[in-house]
């Protein structure tokens, strides 16, 4: 028979096993967010709006003429940011609840898979989005937004099962590591067919379709490695007795109540508000500012954007080894003192410069991945014992809720100054707060109000 200390030897074998299935899922729902969202549904949106609104063929985000909405008139132009901010409240009204729901399901990976496959399926149909029949492009990539962000609620919290503490930050930076390989090598394919859509004896409109398309199969198929290799856990800490309202929302009401009890997690969440909005906004406004002010054109733009993907992945595994080393609170911290660095550069950087744009974005990439992906696991370690679901949608929730403050502000120093440059520099006071909230954090405190051992290296 073995003896228990036999079995517990073999214990981070199989965690390992499960870490790696895991980093899986970030390699197949980035491709979602850079193919679709990031790259190629903006631009055909408005190109297949602006033809039902009576732009033609040639209509760019300046098409002014309107669709017709649920009784509102809105700008085939401005019709993409208004669905992507539609998707984004209706996010945060409904995380929160999926959250608690995953808590008490005690089938993490199944909640993670279907609405995975689901946000698939309806990613899958912007596929059918031509000639100017817009409207079931602007339902799916609103529903798929949103079921997307349901799945990852339920894959941070199946994080916390499969890692101890001192293993979070190498975990969660391989997989954002992963995550931005997977999606900068099929942008890199869907890019080329795209561009090189006649040598194929494609017209550019099927081939931008098929590129929507195979983000979803990319999407649903990665999905299976995860499923198939990770395990389900029971719930812990929490009761699935009653019904439905109050194992969701009930509990979620409890949940906002006994938030008072976790001052540190609350602090950090309100820091990562503030950065992570500042950082949303670098990477929303990069191409705008290389464009419009740098003087760029769409070659270099394109190019810029891959090597942030590429750089990206070396940084979050370079960020990943560091936080071993000095912590991932020291990391972020820093991290938030670079991004105020790149904003000021990018500030005085001079126009149609190709090689201070590059090495800027060389810049950007070294640093997205490692904020990102221990900001991820340092929240972990601030959320009580089986509440994973629910903190982990607050942290998703709150994120999108207010990821239009950075725009807002962007924008409005744009219309002020009439330049780029005062509003690229803008961007420094989100990471001046986020950085000001930070040096107030006292992680070790929050993690043990938390319930949660300190790692070793903090």
């Amino acid at each position: 028979m073995s003896t228990p200390g036999a079995l517990g030897d073999f214990e981070p074998i199989a965690r390992r096993h499960e870490q790696h299935a895991w980093n899986w899922y970030d390699w197949a729902n980035s491709a979602f967010f850079t193919t679709v969202l990031t790259v190629l549904f903006g631009p055909f949106m408005v190109t297949v709006a602006g033809r039902a609104a009576g732009c033609g063929d040639s209509a760019d985000d300046t098409c002014s003429k309107a669709v017709h909405v649920l009784g509102l008139h809105l700008a085939a132009g401005s019709l993409p940011s208004y669905l992507t901010s539609f998707a984004t409240i209706v996010s945060a009204v409904i995380l929160p609840i999926v959250g608690a729901q995953v808590d008490r399901s005690g089938t993490k990976k199944w909640n993670m898979a279907w609405y995975a496959w689901s946000g698939a399926f309806f990613c899958a149909l912007l596929f059918f989005m031509h000639g100017d029949h817009w409207q079931l492009g602007a339902l799916a990539v609103v529903v798929s937004s949103v079921l997307c962000g349901c799945s990852l609620v339920a894959y941070y919290a199946i994080l916390v099962d499969i890692s101890t503490e001192d293993e979070r930050d190498a975990v969660s930076a391989r997989g954002w590591a992963f995550g931005y390989l997977g999606d900068s090598l099929l942008l890199l394919v869907n890019l080329a067919v795209v561009l090189g859509h006649s040598a194929l004896g494609l017209d550019k409109e099927m081939a931008v379709r098929l590129s929507l398309l195979s983000a979803a199969v990319w999407w649903a198929g990665f999905t299976i490695i995860p499923v198939r290799r990770l395990r389900n856990r029971p719930p812990r800490g929490v009761t699935r007795d009653g019904s439905l309202w109050q194992r969701s929302f009930g509990q979620l009401w409890t949940t906002f109540r006994e938030m008072k009890a976790f001052p540190m997690t609350i602090l950090f969440l309100v820091a990562y508000l503030f950065y992570n909005d500042g950082i949303q906004t670098v990477i929303y406004s990069a191409s705008v500012y290389g464009s419009k002010q740098l003087h760029f054109g769409d070659s270099v733009l394109i190019t810029a954007s891959l090597v942030i993907q590429f750089v990206a992945f070396g940084g979050a595994l370079f960020f990943g080894r560091l936080a071993a080393r000095i912590g991932a609170y020291r990391c972020i911290l820093h991290g938030t003192f670079a991004w105020m660095v790149i904003c000021a550069v990018a500030y005085f950087l001079p126009a149609k410069n190709v090689g201070l744009f590059m090495l800027v974005g060389v810049a950007i990439g070294i640093i997205l991945g490692g904020t990102q992906a221990l900001s991820r696991s340092f929240f972990s370690l601030f959320i009580p014992r089986g509440r994973e679901g629910e903190y982990f949608a607050l942290y998703n929730a709150c994120e999108r809720g207010t990821s239009w403050f950075g725009t807002l502000l962007f924008g409005l120093m744009f219309q002020i100054t009439g330049s780029y440059r005062p509003a690229i520099v803008s961007l420094v006071v989100f990471f001046v707060i986020g950085a000001a909230l930070l040096l107030r954090l006292d992680p070790r405190r929050g993690i043990r109000e938390a319930g949660n051992a300190v790692p070793a290296s903090l």
